[in-house]
């Protein structure tokens, strides 16, 4: 379905009941809310794999503006708050409190603007293979390291300077080294990628080399699940420890996915979704 909010139509699909019989009673089910990478891929990522959790949750899939299925909107709009700001009027358009936010990657920083934005708002945070701010000059060591001296040339130079033909590179040259086992090649396929909108987020000029949620991330303090790789080329743990340093004031649980790259349910997907199975049950039933 697609939803106006914020004066854009979201695509939305929603995967399980939220209300569900329990004896003489009906029993509401968390809701987790799946934030896509990116920016410039979509929700279809997480299909089918997500639907096993919908016995623990009702899973709202979003495509962010300018991406997916989503209207594209103002390019100028295209910003991490803008995102949080969609994210909270959809919350309230479908009267959903307290959510799970699960972001991966590009959705871990929706997701981390939105928990440092409405922290009051939030019932849990999961933050996959993502980073509270950028640091470009890891990223192009942990593909030398991991993808040998060619993948990290090529990822230097998309990132540090996007157009669509270093982009078209990148795909061909780095991204096949995203997983440690082979990529799915229909995931791909399935995928609607919006080049428009990486190329204006993505890099070190852009707003990817300016956000920072280092300090605000004191102010979350509902309980947080990070996920990541240890073979992730383009959210390296480092990051990781980073989001740990400065999630001082919440209930963190931490685990390094070992054998994973940057797609953890890909890689590792028993071991993933475990540990979410774990966490949603701990901190919502």
């Amino acid at each position: 379905m697609r939803i106006l909010i914020n004066g854009v139509r979201l695509f939305v699909d929603i995967e399980g009941a939220a209300l569900v019989p329990e004896g003489p009673t009906m029993r509401t089910k968390p809701t987790l809310i799946a934030l896509h990478g990116g920016p410039g891929a979509d929700h279809s990522i997480y299909k089918p794999a997500f639907s096993q959790l919908t016995d623990l949750a009702q899973i709202i899939y979003v495509d962010h503006r300018g991406n997916g299925r989503s209207d594209d909107g103002n390019p100028d709009l295209w910003t991490l708050d803008q995102w949080a700001d969609d994210l909270f009027a959809l919350c309230q358009t479908l009267g959903i409190e307290q959510p799970i936010i699960y972001g991966a990657s590009f959705g871990g920083f929706v997701a981390q603007a939105f928990a440092t934005k409405y922290p009051d708002h939030l019932g849990a945070l999961i933050l996959a293979a993502t980073t509270a701010h950028v640091e470009f000059e890891t990223i192009y060591a942990a593909f030398t390291r991991i993808a040998g001296d060619s993948a990290g040339h090529v990822a230097h130079a998309y990132w540090s300077d996007p157009n669509p033909e270093r982009r078209q590179a990148y795909f061909e040259n780095c991204l096949p080294h995203y997983s440690v086992t082979p990529p799915d090649p229909d995931m791909m396929q399935r995928m609607i990628v919006k080049n428009p909108v990486a190329m204006h987020f993505n890099g070190p000029k852009n707003e990817m080399g300016r956000f920072d949620f280092r300090e605000a991330l004191g102010n979350v303090t509902c309980p947080t699940l990070v996920l990541s790789g240890d073979q992730d080329p383009i959210m390296p743990i480092a990051f990781s420890e980073t989001l740990l340093a400065c999630l001082g004031n919440a209930p963190v649980t931490d685990h390094t996915l070992q054998r994973a790259g940057h797609l953890l349910n890909h890689d590792q997907p028993d071991a993933f979704f475990a540990h979410l199975r774990h966490f949603i049950s701990e901190n919502t039933l």
